[in-house]
């Protein structure tokens, strides 16, 4: 019986262990899925700025040619 005893409390540090670190790599996980959720929202604002950087070329672009045709 001592010795099931002594097994089991010499056997609950190492399961403990394997417990702390499914933890923090779930953390891990969930903090990287945060950052990579940050990032795409800088893409697809930074993407937004140049679309409308884009259209705005484009839009003077035009003027200037219709200005130019009116002359």
């Amino acid at each position: 019986m001592h010795r099931i005893l002594i097994a089991l409390l010499a056997a609950l540090p190492l399961s403990a262990c394997g417990l702390a670190e499914t933890a923090a790599t779930g953390a891990t996980a969930a903090s990287s899925a945060a950052e990579q959720a940050r990032q795409g929202q800088q893409t697809e604002q930074r993407v937004q700025q140049q679309v409308e950087a884009a259209k705005q070329v484009a839009a003077d672009k035009l003027k200037a040619d219709d200005d130019a045709g009116s002359q």
